[in-house]
């Protein structure tokens, strides 16, 4: 398989032609091997409008919805980031010239993803999501669906930091940007979207008599 073809056909069908309009997120996105944060039986799904599992249970989210949500940060060269659940982005966003921290709860995403994340210079931490590692950042981002406002991720945000997070409680979620201002954290929804839920991050169920 041309993998390097199927990239420019997954930009231009997927990502572009969903209002993604950013040049270098394209730039970057035709330059980041998508197929290689796959197991390799299953690198041939990486370019197709599927969620196809990393491992697990992750998955890579849509090219569709993963460019809107980055298009969303507005991320700047120089700018530290963290990836929950998003080993994809993390290299997307290292890519564009960030020092990215990607953080699993799961050890065996990295072992698929390791490599490629290396590579890019990224940063890998294993650690529960409802833990963020670290602190300081101007960019955070996950892959996965939450089932509301991660408070705990917002309090690792810096003054002017953005969090591009998809909140899903149902069939159909809503992909949100948080912004931390001087005087607290504004959020814009931006478009609707259904990606896997973390189940780590669910509550647990109430059970009543």
């Amino acid at each position: 398989m041309d993998f390097a073809a199927a990239r420019k056909v997954m930009v231009d069908s997927q990502v572009r032609v969903n209002d993604v309009t950013d040049r270098e997120l394209q730039a970057a996105l035709l330059a980041v091997p998508r197929e290689r944060f796959l197991p390799q039986e299953r690198a041939w799904s990486a370019y197709a409008e599927i969620e196809p599992e990393i491992a697990g249970g992750r998955r890579l989210m849509l090219a569709r919805d993963l460019s809107k949500l980055l298009m969303a940060l507005d991320a700047q060269h120089g700018e530290t980031a963290l990836a929950l659940a998003a080993p994809y982005a993390a290299a997307v966003l290292a890519e564009l010239g960030l020092s990215v921290t990607a953080q699993e709860s799961d050890a065996a995403v990295f072992e698929v993803a390791g490599a490629p994340l290396a590579e890019a210079g990224v940063q890998t931490v294993v650690a529960p999501l409802t833990t963020p590692a670290g602190g300081g950042y101007d960019v955070i981002i996950c892959e996965g669906a939450v089932p509301g406002r991660p408070e705990a991720w917002l309090k690792v945000l810096n003054t002017g930091g953005r969090m591009a997070v998809v909140e899903r409680t149902g069939p159909v979620g809503k992909a949100v940007l948080y912004v931390r201002g001087e005087q607290g954290v504004s959020r814009r929804e931006l478009f609707n979207a259904a990606p896997p839920m973390l189940a780590e991050l669910s509550p647990d169920p109430i059970f009543a008599l």
